[in-house]
């Protein structure tokens, strides 16, 4: 399995022994130098010349082999990693296919998001977060306000998501203080203001960060403008701050971003220009999906993207901003926000939550979402459903079965763009990394 072309550890090895000839060259022209017995081939040198020559081989032997032992190490390290007890072959193989996996650029934010990333993290570390950043409640808003950076609390799930071992960094970057001053914030949240005022720039913050957490993909801010998201209701009112909006408690009209006119960034259009597949959600559709889809010339990127576009349903509506919402409502919403089509597929969930839970959530305003496919379909938009929910104290995506699903739906539409006896192939190709 060492043979197998792009782990790039054969090329480090063929630079140390391409080190080991030069030095070994240089060490025989030394000694026979040395003892005065230069052979025919070193004879037309005068000895100061053979020995400036020997020194020069041998010291560019050892250069070499230097770099080559330390390419072959930091290969070794980040790819397979310290933590990792399976055979390292094993370890850089599977590397090996994830960096060979689909490009995949989730837009969304929230609990939702990290989640899909979590399980999208075993098939493909060509991933891309898209990530809203119009955040202002709890420690991200406060940072906000307070130091003037862009709020980072959904993009520090999901860094944590795509962390390559999230059990020690994922709880470090998680760990809310409960007292004294640092009260309410997270050390990830900390850790990326801070990393923001080192770097200068939030986008080179998150980056800086991704490589600490050694994250299987990048995480992109939507925008780096500092937005304000806004809500008008069907009465008329407005409200301001996405903390704000669920407590209206009333039918939402339509939310937009103050001021207008913010763009994203060069690498967030690029990313999207260059995706496989491009996934809308899961996570609150007023206040995770669409903050994205309302900057500037987003939209238009999603149109001109000639990848399948999938938008991922909530599995429970949200007291305060989808009340009684079906998934049709979900996407008629989407849609009208986007000015017209912009998914493909929709990806719904059809397995319903235990009794007790079901029970819970009602006491909460909260009820399953229906998966009224017919209208989904009518919309022009094909429906996928799939039993999609973990069930532990919450109903939410399981990360495995919503990533299983989204692969094998991808998979089946590639297939149909081969011709039909690589259908197949195709099919289990894309499903073999994991």
């Amino acid at each position: 399995m060492w043979l197998v072309p792009g782990l790039r550890v054969k090329r480090w090895l063929l630079v140390c022994w391409l080190g080991l000839l030069l030095f070994t060259a240089g060490s025989i022209l030394l000694v026979e130098m040395l003892f005065g017995s230069l052979s025919q081939l070193w004879r037309i040198l005068s000895p100061v010349q053979a020995g400036l020559l020997a020194f020069l081989a041998m010291g560019g032997g050892i250069w070499t082999i230097m770099q080559g032992m330390r390419g072959w190490s930091q290969v070794i390290y980040q790819l397979g990693g310290p933590r990792d007890r399976r055979q390292m072959v094993e370890v850089l193989y599977e590397r090996h296919q994830l960096q060979r996996g689909l490009k995949i650029v989730a837009i969304g934010g929230g609990t939702g998001l990290s989640s899909l990333l979590r399980g999208l993290k075993h098939y493909s570390s060509n991933l891309v977060a898209v990530v809203t950043v119009s955040d202002d409640g709890g420690s991200s808003g406060r940072l906000s306000k307070e130091l003037g950076v862009l709020p980072p609390g959904d993009v520090r799930n999901c860094l944590v998501a795509l962390a390559d071992d999230e059990s020690l960094l994922g709880a470090l970057f998680n760990h809310r203080f409960v007292e004294g001053g640092l009260e309410g914030h997270s050390f990830g949240n900390l850790f990326l203001a801070a990393m923001t005022e080192v770097a200068g720039d939030f986008e080179l913050a998150v980056e800086l960060s991704s490589q600490i957490l050694a994250t299987r993909g990048r995480v992109l801010p939507a925008t780096l403008t500092s937005t304000v998201l806004c809500a008008r209701y069907v009465d008329g009112s407005v409200v301001q701050g996405e903390s704000q909006i669920p407590f209206k408690r009333q039918p939402i009209e339509k939310v937009y971003l103050e001021p207008g006119g913010c763009v994203p960034p060069d690498r967030v259009l690029a990313e999207i220009a260059e995706a496989d597949a491009i996934v809308l959600g899961p996570g609150s559709l007023y206040t995770s999906v669409l903050p994205n889809l309302l900057v500037e010339g987003m939209v238009d990127a999603v149109l001109r993207s000639n990848a399948p576009k999938i938008y991922a349903c909530n599995v429970m509506t949200q007291p305060g901003e989808t009340d009684n919402f079906s998934a049709g409502d979900h996407l008629d919403v989407l849609l009208r926000h986007a000015g017209g089509p912009l998914v493909d597929y929709a990806l719904v969930n059809l397995a319903f939550p235990a009794s007790r839970l079901a029970a819970k959530y009602k006491a909460e305003g909260a009820d399953p979402v229906l998966a009224d496919l017919a209208r989904i379909e009518k919309m022009g938009i094909e429906p996928i459903g799939a039993n999609l929910i973990s069930e532990t104290e919450l109903v939410r995506h399981d990360s495995d079965r919503l990533a299983r699903a989204i692969i094998d739906l991808i998979a089946r539409h590639r297939s149909k763009e081969v011709e039909p006896g690589r259908a197949g192939l195709e099919f289990r190709r894309l499903r073999a990394v994991k």
